[in-house]
């Protein structure tokens, strides 16, 4: 409890430090190699293990300097973290950094064969490879030396640009509805059945948003944000960064300046309706990826950086109530359900455990001046929030990162319990979160 009250004397606090100017504000940029070595367990397990590697996973990250204690910002090429691995990630970077854990905002692309950190389902699972600790150990220790060496040489931020640009033809809605208001399929990342792709996209976001720090006319670091399920193909035991790492890289070494990437609520999106799976779409898509990041910085708008203002909103969400600890146990340890269905109710059991911990998960947002506002989302969260971030701030540059905290699994809406499909199957928050999610997005973006 007195953990919660802390953050929330953070929170309260923070719109006070929009009354001052934090200038000078400098920016340090790190960047640590995160691939697995061979045999390590890849997407918890759901899928082959480490074999060989096609691209480097790595974790990048900014560092932004000011008068007040730094803000740290991750994206690692992970599955998820999730529950105590994601606090005990941000607590090893704020040591690093010199802040606290609730100014360093952690999130995980969510490509598939890469790795998943949940060290309280692998200790319900002993005899089922979900994680190497010791390797995702001395991953982070490597972002933390990274972080560490950056700082020795950060550079003043005097100017931000923002843009964006539209992706053509990558993300699709994932869950296909019929004329009564249920879903009648689902396009995975992969979607083989032709009438599957050939329904309407749904509801997406279409824009790539872009952000870039500037010292004077010196280009320091650009953020990307762009939301779908990131993958082409996988479970074939080869890491890859997949179209999103493979477009961020080429970024990086024709501009000369590090590039990021954060999946926004890509929960419920995928690549399935322009992806049968098959493997030269992995470059189409990277591709078109790649384009729309050259586009979001033809036409950026430029202003000087006056003010930086970081809040925080400890959020509570609810296990599904469906749900109880005995039940999920009586699966975990029942060998002869499927490993995958294990998995799950290991992972279930973990978030449940989390909650009933009181720790809460942190929402975060940044602001850069008045109308420049990075969001910060737990879980596999519904492409619906981030457009109602959108639409609740119409004169705000809002983008969305999700897959922070990755303990609730899904975030979908409350009436998508009642719509069915794949993803309430793997939604461990109750379906009256959604008011929760919503709550908290409004008032860590408002003025």
């Amino acid at each position: 409890m007195k953990h919660t009250l802390t953050l929330l004397t953070v929170l309260l606090l923070a719109p006070l430090a929009s009354l001052h100017s934090v200038e000078p504000c400098r920016l340090a940029v790190f960047r640590a190699d995160v691939t697995p070595p061979v045999g390590s367990p890849l997407c918890g397990g759901l899928v082959k293990p480490t074999e060989s590697v096609s691209e480097p996973l790595q974790a990048l990250g900014v560092v932004l300097l000011t008068a007040e204690k730094p803000m740290v910002l991750c994206a690692v090429d992970y599955c998820e973290i999730r529950g105590a691995d994601h606090v005990h990630w941000r607590e090893v970077l704020a040591k690093a950094a010199g802040t606290t854990p609730e100014r360093v905002a952690v999130h995980v692309l969510h490509q598939h064969n890469v790795p998943l950190v949940d060290t309280v389902a692998q200790q319900l699972l002993p005899e089922i490879g979900i994680i190497d600790t010791a390797v995702t150990e001395r991953a982070l220790a490597g972002i933390a030396a990274s972080l560490e060496a950056a700082l020795k040489t950060p550079q003043p931020v005097t100017h931000i640009t923002i843009g964006e640009a539209k992706v053509h033809e990558v993300a699709s809605n994932r869950r296909v509805m019929g004329p009564d208001g249920k879903v009648i399929g689902v396009r995975t990342s992969a979607t083989k059945d032709a009438k599957l792709r050939e329904a309407p996209e749904g509801t997406i976001d279409p824009m790539l948003k872009t952000i870039s720090f500037w010292n004077e006319n010196q280009k320091l670091a650009v953020l990307h944000y762009y939301a779908t399920h990131p993958m082409s193909y996988y479970g074939d035991g080869v890491v890859s960064s997949d179209f999103v790492g493979i477009a961020r890289e080429q970024r990086t070494r024709e501009d000369g300046v590090p590039h990021l990437f954060f999946t926004g609520c890509g929960g419920n999106i995928t690549a399935g309706k322009y992806n049968d799976g098959a493997r030269e779409n992995r470059a189409r898509m990277a591709d078109r990826i790649h384009s729309a990041m050259v586009d979001s910085e033809k036409q950026p708008k430029r202003t000087r950086l006056e003010h930086l203002q970081w809040r925080v909103k400890p959020v509570l969400l609810k296990p599904d109530p469906n749900f109880s600890e005995e039940r999920m146990m009586q699966v975990v340890s029942n060998t002869a359900t499927s490993k995958a269905v294990r998995i799950g109710a290991a992972m279930r059991v973990a978030f449940i455990r989390q909650c009933a911990s009181e720790v809460p998960i942190q929402f975060t947002s940044l602001h850069l001046n008045d109308d420049v506002r990075l969001l910060h989302l737990p879980g596999e969260s519904f492409i619906e929030y981030q457009l109602f971030a959108q639409q609740e701030f119409p004169d705000a540059f809002v983008a969305t990162a999700s897959y922070g905290d990755g303990g609730p699994g899904y975030i979908p809406l409350e009436r998508s319990f009642l719509e069915g499909g794949y993803e309430p199957t793997w939604a461990f928050a109750a379906p009256e979160s959604e008011s929760l999610m919503k709550q908290s997005i409004s008032e860590l973006l408002k003025k």
